[in-house]
């Protein structure tokens, strides 16, 4: 018996290796319940000849999975009352469990065990037929299987042998149900998704009026500018038009060059304060050919000189992080 309590941590210890969690819940409380079968009768007392050798048997037990394949366990169990035949007298041995169980997770939810430990037995001489009432310890050591139902529950089919308990040897097999609890509560990472809104930045218009035979814009219309500049720092993709137009007095060459001149005085009051290329102020003359009002009235005249400045409409995307449902 010795080597057996020996052995059964060793072999079991080098299937640890591939041994994972039945459950996450380290704690367990259970109960069982079987039969004890007692051998070794002589031992106890010599004159006992007939004896009730099969019991009812059970217990309670709790313990704490240290590791995946490694529990530590202890417990309460009465082991029977084998009565005499000759009703004269019982033998009852009862006492606590304290033992090491190492697990193979066969299946996800099937566990094969070994149990090797120590057994603080009282032995118990009941009635005037009997004698020899002893406690102290006993070496043992099982063997079992156990189905997870879920993480909570778990039921056990396992066999326990007890050496030398008072002097004879006891049998244990019985099933059991244990309940597990004790893991931590998850953690939930967030799951961030990107959400994307578009908004869309309406058309920037204005019209910069200039004097007869002019291109330079004045102080007081450049202040007017600000609105465009700005469209021009914050995005990116913007684009400003800048278009210069001139009334019909003159020749038509003339005024193509005095309406490109215009138009790219606009554009330098623009580019003063920024750092932006030709492609996103886009300065274009169209001299006298696309006038808004008559060329017949000098007040119509003053309307056509002028540069008309265009921010067309843009979508803007904005991007944010938001956790998904």
């Amino acid at each position: 018996m010795d080597k057996l309590l020996i052995v059964v941590p060793l072999v079991v210890t080098s299937l640890s290796s591939i041994a994972h969690a039945s459950t996450d819940n380290p704690w367990y409380v259970g109960a069982r319940a079987g039969a004890s079968f007692l051998t070794n009768m002589d031992d106890a007392v010599t004159s006992v000849t007939e004896i009730q050798n099969t019991n009812f048997a059970g217990g309670v037990f709790a313990g704490y999975q240290v590791t995946p394949w490694f529990a530590l366990e202890t417990g309460y169990t009465h082991l029977g009352n084998a009565k005499l035949d000759n009703g004269q007298g019982s033998y009852e041995a009862q006492g606590a469990d304290l033992v090491t169980k190492f697990s193979f997770s066969a299946t996800d939810s099937l566990d094969i065990y070994a149990k090797a430990g120590a057994f603080y037995y009282d032995w118990n001489a009941i009635g005037s037929g009997v004698t020899n009432r002893d406690n102290g310890w006993s070496p043992t050591a099982g063997a079992g299987l156990e189905y997870f139902i879920n993480k909570n529950l778990s039921t056990r089919l396992e066999y326990q042998y007890y050496n030398d308990v008072g002097g004879p040897d006891i049998h244990f097999a019985g099933l059991g149900l244990a309940y597990h609890w004790g893991a931590p509560a998850p953690i939930v990472e967030p799951v961030y998704v990107d959400q994307v809104t578009v908004t869309t930045l309406e058309e920037l218009k204005l019209t910069v009026p200039f004097a007869f035979d002019s291109s330079t814009i004045t102080a007081g219309d450049a202040a007017k500018l600000v609105p465009f500049e700005q469209r021009l720092k914050d995005q990116d993709a913007a684009q400003i038009y800048v278009i210069g137009h001139t009334d019909s007095r003159g020749s038509e060459a003339y005024n193509q060059t005095l309406s490109e001149k215009r138009a790219q005085a606009v554009a330098d009051a623009l580019r003063q304060h920024l750092n932006v290329g030709e492609t996103r102020i886009i300065a274009q003359g169209r001299g006298e050919s696309d006038p808004v009002a008559s060329n017949q009235t000098e007040e119509g005249r003053a309307q056509n000189r002028r540069v008309d400045i265009i921010s067309p409409s843009i979508d803007v995307e904005t991007v944010t992080q938001v956790i998904a449902e």
